[in-house]
């Protein structure tokens, strides 16, 4: 894990000062409204629809121990027991009063974290697969160059007010991305070339909101020398060119889409001939020192534990469930990757309470070395878990509701705040998801189903990516009424696609009955072994759409 030097930390303390300033002379008014707009931006505070929400960075995903708790006490000092983290590997405070915020900020420096960059036009939290360093088939660990771009991109004076917001994701897995890369404003994977030189294949102009589009491949092969400088030269076609009259025309996607993707490669390209081996090219003593933060950590000389693992699960059934969904194959025998589930029913997906904080905190101290993940998914990830230890972890995991074993399925709902917090979406979001799990409360009838991914938005910004999800609910407002879209076939790994809406909208109540008609026809045409999404691509959305528009009329 990364650790501040003396550098980053004055650099985190006197952003802290600087916006305490701000905050007082704003709440004296010495600052107006539209004054103060940017700056409480760029330190990740929104006004919400209740209270300010106040959104805090985990850089690519990474969270220690130590730090988990300070969130904890944090959130019982100055909230109401209780975080959300997001679907970009961020924590949000969603009733935090104005005049605490620059004391939290203060008290979240102490620990090496902070909230610079987590909102406004400007590069926001660069993240990752939760599996980066551990994964069984990565071409290399992807979190040094997270950590890099997060240096690089860092109160970066020339991107500092761009068009619009603008998001990086790295994935170093050949045959899955878990970083959604092709839907970010620009989306890297870590390639080798024919003389095994590493380096990153380029995407630009994914993303979702009103107009979903998957980026397009502008640079086959980038020796990662090059990686800052060519995204220095991204950045300037895209501060110098882009849309700064009408902020739903903004993104870089829209440019990427007007020029066409040739004619947007070859601006890059003219840029970068003013930066290539320039003062920004990395060189290998820097690669390295960063690096270093990202070693193995000193794992013990273990076997994979089959024969106790085969005991354990002939005796206890639910074991064999947790083990089949929540846990993961690692690049080191006798060792997995755990992810503990932010998805029991009754619980708004992502909601963490401080209690809960404390005892992921305690778990990862006990069994995973004292470190802990935060997914795309909303779920907190133990990267390095002795196989010998995952009963009594599962038997802890249990105690503070971490062990539902449905990672992967129907109910392991990704979701964004919605109408109950955020003042932009037009529909809540969260019942939404409770009215699901509730109706789909069956393990053996999930395990059956197999992997889907549901997705849920409030609104067409699209924090819940219900664009990509294999089955995505989109809240509407028609009349002052809240109504959900429902689509059917995205997908945001290596195959990546929006998915295609089904039609009218429906009632809230007659969401669950949907998507179960849905399910039913999944059902009905599968072929053995055939997950959802693969059944969805085959037939297309036509049977699907006549059985549910036939039910609902």
């Amino acid at each position: 894990m990364y650790l501040y030097d003396s550098f980053d930390q004055k650099v985190v303390d006197e952003r802290v000062d600087q916006f305490k300033e701000q905050t007082e002379r704003y709440l004296d008014g010495k600052i107006a409204d539209d004054e103060f707009l940017p700056l409480r931006l760029q330190n990740g505070l929104y006004i919400q629809r209740h209270a300010p929400m106040l959104r805090i960075a985990i850089p690519y995903g990474l969270l220690s121990s130590r730090q988990l708790n300070r969130l904890a006490d944090l959130t019982d000092q100055y909230d109401k027991g209780y975080a959300h983290f997001t679907t970009r590997q961020n924590v949000q405070f969603n009733w935090p009063a104005l005049e605490d915020v620059p004391d939290i900020l203060a008290d979240l420096a102490a620990v090496q974290m902070h909230a610079i960059q987590t909102s406004g036009n400007c590069i926001r939290n660069t993240t990752t697969d939760q599996f980066a360093g551990i994964s069984q088939n990565e071409i290399a660990d992807p979190r040094p160059w997270c950590e890099l771009i997060r240096q690089w991109s860092t109160l970066h004076p020339e991107f500092a007010f761009l068009p619009r917001k603008f998001k990086i994701a790295v994935n170093a897995s050949p045959d899955s991305d878990r970083a959604a890369v092709r839907f970010h404003d620009i989306g890297l994977e870590l390639v080798h070339n024919d003389t095994g030189e590493i380096g990153f294949r380029v995407f630009v102009g994914g993303g979702l909101g009103r107009t979903p589009l998957v980026g397009q491949n502008v640079r086959e092969f980038l020796p990662s020398k090059h990686l800052l400088t060519y995204l220095d030269a991204i950045l300037r076609v895209y501060n110098l060119s882009g849309r700064r009259d009408n902020k739903f025309k903004a993104r870089i996607k829209i440019l990427v889409k007007a020029l066409g993707v040739d004619a947007f490669r070859d601006r890059v390209e003219i840029e970068w001939s003013h930066l290539k081996d320039g003062a920004g090219t990395l060189s290998d003593t820097e690669i390295a020192r960063v690096a270093r933060h990202f070693v193995d950590p000193e794992y013990a000389d273990l076997n994979d534990a089959d024969t106790l693992l085969t005991e354990q699960k002939a005796s206890y059934p639910g074991f064999n469930r947790w083990l089949e969904r929540n846990v993961t194959k690692h690049k080191r025998p006798g060792y997995a990757a755990v992810t503990l589930s932010l998805k029991k029913v009754g619980n708004a997906p992502g909601d963490c309470t401080s209690r809960q904080m404390r005892a992921a905190a305690q778990l990862a101290d006990d069994y995973s070395l004292g470190g802990l993940r935060v997914s795309h998914e909303q779920n907190l990830i133990l990267a390095d878990v002795r196989q010998n230890h995952l009963f009594d972890l599962w038997e802890a995991a249990k105690l503070s509701g971490f062990a539902t074993p449905t990672i992967g399925t129907l109910t392991d709902v990704i979701c964004c705040p919605g109408g109950d917090y955020c003042a932009l979406a037009n529909a809540k979001s969260i019942p939404i998801a409770e009215a699901i799990q509730v109706r789909f409360d069956d393990l053996d009838y999930l395990f059956d189903l197999g992997d889907i991914d549901l997705n849920i938005s409030g609104c067409m910004n699209a924090c819940g990516h219900h664009h990509i999800g294999n089955i995505g609910i989109l809240g509407v407002d028609k009349k002052g009424k809240e109504f959900y879209q429902v689509s059917l076939g995205g997908d945001s790994g290596v195959n990546a696609r929006v998915g295609k809406i089904l039609g009218p909208s429906f009632k809230a109540d007659e969401v669950p009955a949907v998507v179960d008609t849905v399910i039913q026809v999944y059902i009905d045409n599968r072929r053995p072994d055939e997950a959802f999404i693969d059944t969805v691509e085959r037939i297309g959305i036509g049977p699907f759409k006549e059985r549910v528009y036939a039910k609902s009329h």
